[in-house]
């Protein structure tokens, strides 16, 4: 990576607000993702455990950041989506098999999806105020 790049990522992430990161870990996580599927089409596994690898530390990220005192029910039914993406993505890393990681590139879609509309409501109310 040059350094600029680097830099540029650096400050992106330093100055994002929370909801910006959360946007970002899901669609480096959907990034890895097809990575891997694709790596697994082309039958080369080295890569493929370096793409799931980076997966699954995103969706870990994604786990222990749950608060489950404020989150409730909703941080219930996450931390299940993400134990589900962690098991289904070793699986494909195990059989070399893509199935599995388009389950979970479907799951990490919608969450993505849902969440950006989640915070577009939010901004939207938080404006009209």
């Amino acid at each position: 990576m040059s350094y600029g790049l680097g830099a540029y990522k650096k400050t992106s992430v330093n100055t994002a607000s929370k909801e910006q990161i959360l946007l970002m870990l899901y669609q480096a996580a959907i990034k890895n993702c097809k990575k891997a599927i694709g790596a697994i089409e082309a039958k080369e596994i080295a890569q493929k455990g370096e793409y799931i690898g980076k997966l699954q530390d995103i969706v870990i990220e994604l786990n222990s950041s749950l608060d489950f005192e404020v989150g409730g029910d909703v941080a219930k039914e996450l931390s299940s989506l993400y134990d589900f993406i962690l098991f289904s993505s070793t699986q494909a890393n195990i059989k070399m098999d893509k199935e599995p990681l388009d389950g979970c590139l479907n799951v990490l879609t919608t969450l993505y999806d849902g969440w950006q509309e989640a915070i577009k409501t939010l901004k939207r109310q938080e404006m009209a105020k």
